[in-house]
């Protein structure tokens, strides 16, 4: 017994080591990935980012589309025909005329190359600004998925190391049960205690058996977590650097947070082009009521053979003017688009107004979950010296027989649980900084740098 808290220690480094180099699969030697690492691998293997991009880079083309109507459409026609004629002889007198009846033809061919250009066109040129609007909408889009992905991967990577010390310290818990294990069973053989001490330990021993199983099947599910989004397999993230220091939040004031995604939110940003797309829609609607001037012209040619045309031979012609539309009646339709526009304006208005008292609630609660996050964070870490300091007094207690077994067990719990608890406190602190700068719209690739340099070189 005078040595149990020694060899509670060594266990407990051994069983450390055995983690470290055992369930991941490492040598000594190997190589740990670090976040930036994964996160690149990712945006070249994640289909939902992927996919993203890719819609946002046909966006441009489809704006660019738009671009066609302000420019000359020019189109090329052609076509030939026959016509056959049968004629029937002059009849004069009751005789038919010798040399009047015959068959007869005409082969024409034409030609012709018209263009038009748009002088005044109200709608075309909504239509215009629309596309454009619509290319900002795709790129506030991908701009969601990168968010997106970049929390993706910090959550997943820190899910396996939090998984590793759940392990680790389930691993330490069962082999500390171990030796008070085996400690109430030498006491019972010589007669210095109960029974009841040995069965608590070996309850304890099984439970723990079974949480360790749990933790390393929980590991096994983060780690394939991980390779889906990174496209990688095996892979060994790199811990936090000790002593671990936690990135504080700047500004400090969840006013200016809020503030802040007010400006830069990809979603308050693109409900806001979808107003601008709306407003731009009822101009379309009104212009479609008005006059559109275009310039027209075209050069045409023609040629005409057989014995049914009086002049065969070419011609040529060629054309240029103005041409004005100014629809007069429209039956009420134009009126009706324009009340129909007018009403999911209002509706693009109030999804704005909605997306920002969205993303103005998503900012504080995840401002207050950090500051929460952190706050628990130092609690846990003080709850872990107490938990050291009652171990070492329980077990001293336990060794001049004031304290029995079921006590020891119980110390050593609350320690093993509050390590494991202060580990998973600090990456979620981490992971809920990263989806405060996404609340707040503010959330770039160069923000995973920053976390890099928390971990271990």
């Amino acid at each position: 017994m005078i040595f149990a808290p020694m060899r509670l220690s060594i266990t407990v480094r051994v069983a450390s080591l055995a983690f470290a180099l055992g369930t991941l699969g490492l040598s000594p030697t190997a190589q740990a990935q670090s976040l930036r690492e994964l996160y690149e691998a990712a945006r070249s293997y994640d289909a939902t980012y992927l996919a993203a991009r890719s819609l946002a880079d046909s966006a441009q083309y489809r704006a660019a589309q738009a671009d066609a109507l302000k420019r000359p459409s020019v189109g090329l026609t052609a076509n030939a025909t026959r016509s056959d004629v049968d004629v029937p002889a002059t009849v004069s007198g009751g005789v038919a005329i010798a040399g009047t009846s015959g068959h007869r033809y005409t082969n024409r061919i034409d030609a012709g190359v018209n263009a038009i250009q748009p002088l005044y066109n109200r709608s075309n040129d909504a239509t215009i600004a629309q596309a454009y609007r619509g290319l900002d909408v795709s790129m506030a889009d991908l701009e969601t998925a990168e968010q997106d992905l970049i929390v993706r991967v910090a959550q997943a990577y820190f899910d396996v190391l939090a998984a590793q010390d759940a392990l680790t310290t389930t691993k330490a818990s069962k082999a500390a049960i171990t030796e008070q294990l085996a400690s109430a069973k030498r006491n019972f053989e010589v007669g210095t205690a109960t029974i009841t001490d040995t069965r608590e330990a070996q309850a304890r021993f099984d439970l723990a058996t079974a949480q360790e199983i749990a933790a390393e099947n929980d590991l096994r599910t983060k780690r394939i977590a991980l390779d889906q989004v990174v496209g990688r397999s095996n892979i060994a993230p790199k811990p936090l650097a000790a002593p671990v220091v936690l990135p504080s939040v700047t500004p400090d004031d969840v006013g200016q947070w809020v503030n802040t995604a007010d400006d830069l939110h990809p979603l308050v940003r693109k409900t806001r082009l979808a107003l601008d797309i709306a407003k731009l829609e009822t101009e379309r609607a009104r212009a479609s009521d008005g006059p559109t001037v275009d310039l027209v012209g075209g050069v045409g040619a023609n040629r005409t053979t057989g014995t049914a045309t009086q002049t065969p031979g070419n011609t040529a012609s060629t054309s240029i003017g103005v041409q004005l539309k100014m629809p007069l009646y429209t039956g009420g339709a134009t009126q009706n688009r324009i009340k129909e526009t007018l009403a999911l304006e209002d509706k693009a208005r109030n999804d704005l107004d909605a997306a920002r008292r969205g993303v103005a609630q998503g900012t504080r609660v995840a401002f207050f979950g950090v500051q929460s996050g952190k706050a628990q964070t130092l609690a846990l870490e003080a709850a872990e010296s107490s938990s050291k300091l009652a171990l070492e007094a329980t077990q001293l207690g336990y060794k001049v027989g004031v304290r029995v077994n079921l006590d020891v067990l119980n110390a050593q719990t609350q320690l093993f649980q509050t390590q494991r608890d202060l580990a998973r406190a600090r990456y979620d602190v981490i992971v809920a900084g990263l989806r405060l700068r996404q609340a707040s719209g503010q959330l770039r690739p160069e923000d995973v740098n920053a976390v890099n340099t928390l971990l271990a070189p």
